[in-house]
């Protein structure tokens, strides 16, 4: 939540393919969207969302949203590092795809992402992410809506 109490949803813009979908979401339910991304990304700002916009850089982004997020936040990413340090400052943390992280694998993921690192500098390359389909879409703002209004109610109680 930033300094006012005020729960938000940071997203680690650079690559998020739904980015429209967490815009609609947040409208319904009220909550400030902060879409982080370097000047490389050109996102535009709209009711509810305001784009910070970061030095090019692997990380700076990550580095950004980090510094920036408070407990109670709502963390969008794929970066397995970034969901990390925001599950350490108890932010709920999910992917584009509608995956909530939590404490409980982020070991194991971690230590995944470190042995594909360890490929590619080795020359192994994968495929990458397929493309988002408006069914995985649409999975996502289920998803993201879900929490949503779970967050909601436990507030209210």
């Amino acid at each position: 939540m930033d300094k006012a109490g005020e729960r938000r949803i940071v997203v680690d813009g650079d690559a998020c393919p739904v980015k429209q979908e967490i815009a609609q979401a947040a409208r319904i339910f009220g909550i400030p969207v902060v879409m982080v991304s370097s000047y490389d990304h050109v996102l535009r700002e709209e009711d509810g969302v305001t784009v910070v916009q970061v030095d090019r850089g692997d990380q700076m982004a990550d580095l950004y949203i980090a510094n920036h997020i408070s407990p109670g936040d709502v963390v969008l990413t794929q970066d397995y590092g970034l969901a990390a340090l925001a599950l350490g400052k108890r932010c709920r943390v999910m992917s584009f795809r509608g995956q909530e992280y939590d404490d409980t694998r982020m070991d194991f993921m971690l230590e995944g992402r470190h042995a594909k690192a360890v490929q590619r500098r080795r020359g192994v390359y994968g495929k990458g992410p397929k493309a988002f389909t408006a069914e995985e879409k649409n999975f996502f703002q289920h998803k993201l809506t879900k929490l949503l209004t779970l967050l909601q109610e436990n507030v209210q109680e």
